[in-house]
């Protein structure tokens, strides 16, 4: 046994020494990734000098790494704030276009309220003088009613209107009949003759029907463009699945432990994990195009027949004429109305009433042509605000369907779609080979890179859905003259954004992948050093042992 000893031993020794050298290649340095883990603000401790065995990992390659196990996890924290704040961003710019045209027309249509109120005060002040200050809570009270429809909504235009009608008929009739005592029942006889005679000529059909279109439709319209503000802004709080974060990690941060930290995602390996991410998001699109659509034919009419400028601008114009048409036909009103009601009571002698002014009104306005358009309100006009807004709608149409394409479009997402060959793929630097999903929850089970629970759709979602369609409808009553009924279109989410609609508990949580460095070699390749491979090593020494064994019994 003793002549055996040394090539024994030797042979030993040499087999362990084989053994390291394949166990042990020469390891790469992994400063650069350090140096951008720690210019993220994590911790310079988490992050390996040189590669290391990536056994640990469970998103990312489990070959030699750069990452150890602290770096995935803060990786994958990292790369679910950078989806968010990406897709927030995207959602934002249209959120504030919304915003800011719902308030400027908001503040328009209040202003020419306002500014109607006021013509019509101080004209009827000129005109009338005392009488109309004797009644000017009639003309205060309608327009108070205008407003509340405005801001509520929960005004009867045309019931309110006919009740104008008919209260300015009994203090006009009063007025020109001045000699006469009439009783409250009385009046409220002479109110019921309103439509059949027609006191006031054609003007109160005619500004009703102006009037209730107008109004209409511009509520309805301020109201469409605080819908879309709002929905915008709760689908763009965006809460990632598990499954999305693995495929965002995989996509964002993997390359780094591989050691590639300048090679973006390719295009189309981003845009089937933006769908997937996405896909809830993605099924808005067709109500969301409808709703817009919707938007752009009321913008049709507010420029056209149901332009409420048009409307108010001469509303004291138009009243004070039919004021004038009662002063003409006054007479024969009241002969009418007192055989329907009965012969009045004169009044006691030396009672002396004031009656209206048989002075005619002249101050008419001149009609302007479009160009001429003044700035009636908030420092512009309906025509601008509208030509404005119309734009804005074209450019929001098909949003959500190209948001995962404008979201890779970032550079800080993706490679450009023209560089399709020297991009980060999932596995390792080069072309990505499976085609582009399409977009909504329906498409994705099909899709390579999430894996999207398609069964369960997203609550927000559905919410939004609703909220879109129930004012669509409200918009096409609005384009066709209908009067809407309006209510609040509140959400009753808990605050969370929106996901895929899949329970983590019951979605598969890993992938496996068979990720390939720049060179385009597998993992267990890298192992291999610039000089004679590991396992060459390994097989000579074997040869070697083998022989020095056969050499020694020829020896003996």
């Amino acid at each position: 046994m003793a002549r055996f000893g040394f090539p024994a031993l030797f042979c030993t020794l040499a087999a362990l020494s084989a053994a390291l050298l394949a166990a042990e290649p020469k390891s790469k340095s992994c400063s650069e990734v350090r140096r951008l883990y720690v210019s993220k603000g994590f911790d310079k401790n988490d992050a390996p000098m040189h590669e290391i065995n990536g056994d640990h990992l469970k998103i990312c390659l489990q070959g030699y790494t750069c990452c150890s196990q602290e770096m995935e996890e803060k990786y994958s924290l990292q790369s679910k704030e950078d989806f968010k704040s990406v897709v927030s961003e995207q959602c934002n710019h249209l959120q504030a276009v919304f915003a800011s045209r719902y308030k400027k027309f908001d503040e328009f249509f209040k202003e020419l309220l306002e500014n109607a109120e006021k013509s019509l005060n101080d004209m009827f002040v000129k005109t009338y003088g005392h009488l109309y200050m004797q009644n000017s809570e009639l003309f205060k009270d309608l327009f108070e009613e205008l407003k509340r429809y405005y801001v509520a909504g929960n005004v009867n235009l045309e019931e309110m209107l006919n009740d104008f009608w008919a209260r300015l008929l009994e203090r006009m009739f009063r007025l020109v009949n001045s000699q006469y005592h009439f009783t409250d029942e009385y009046l409220e006889c002479v109110s019921k003759y309103t439509e059949q005679l027609k006191p006031f000529g054609d003007v109160p059909r005619k500004l009703k029907l102006q009037v209730t279109r107008a109004f209409v439709a511009a509520r309805t319209f301020a109201q469409g463009l605080a819908v879309a503000r709002d929905v915008v802004s709760k689908v763009s709080v965006v809460n990632p699945t598990t499954q999305c974060t693995h495929a965002l990690v995989k996509m964002m941060y993997c390359s780094h432990c591989q050691g590639l930290v300048t090679v973006k995602p390719c295009y189309n390996y981003c845009s089937n994990i933006m769908r997937g991410c996405l896909a809830n998001q993605g099924d808005l699109d067709l109500e969301w195009n409808n709703f817009i659509d919707a938007m752009l034919m009321v913008a049709e009419r507010l420029e056209g027949p149901f332009n409420i400028e048009s409307v108010m601008d001469p509303i004291d114009v138009k009243i004070s004429d039919a004021i004038m048409n009662m002063q003409e036909n006054s007479v024969q009103v009241s002969q009418k109305v007192f055989q329907g009601c009965g012969p009045p009571k004169p009044l006691p002698a030396g009672r002396i009433s004031r009656s209206i002014s048989e002075g005619t009104f002249s101050a008419r306005f001149r009609p302007f042509h479009p160009e001429e358009r003044p700035t009636t309100a908030a420092g512009t006009s309906l025509d601008r605000l509208v030509t404005d807004v119309k734009e804005k709608l074209k450019q929001a149409k098909k949003f959500w369907s190209s948001l995962p394409s404008s979201v890779c479009n970032d550079e800080r997402m993706a490679a450009g779609s023209s560089n399709e060959d020297d991009c980060w793929n999932g596995k390792g630097q080069s072309r990505y080979l499976f085609a582009v999903t399409g977009n909504g929850l329906a498409n994705q089970g099909n899709n390579p890179e999430v894996q999207v629970d398609t069964s369960k759709p997203d609550i927000l979602i559905l919410r939004q859905v609703m909220a879109l369609r129930v004012m669509t409808s409200k918009m096409k009553n609005a384009y066709n003259g209908n009067d809407v009924d309006f209510f609040d279109i509140s959400d009753e989410s808990s605050g969370e954004g929106s996901g895929s609609g899949c329970e983590s508990q019951q979605c598969p949580s890993e992938f496996e992948y068979n990720a390939t460095d720049h060179s385009g070699k597998s993992a267990n390749d890298k192992a291999s050093s610039a000089g004679v491979p590991t396992g060459a090593w390994a097989y000579l020494l074997t040869i070697f042992c083998i022989l020095s064994l056969v050499m020694q019994r020829e020896w003996r």
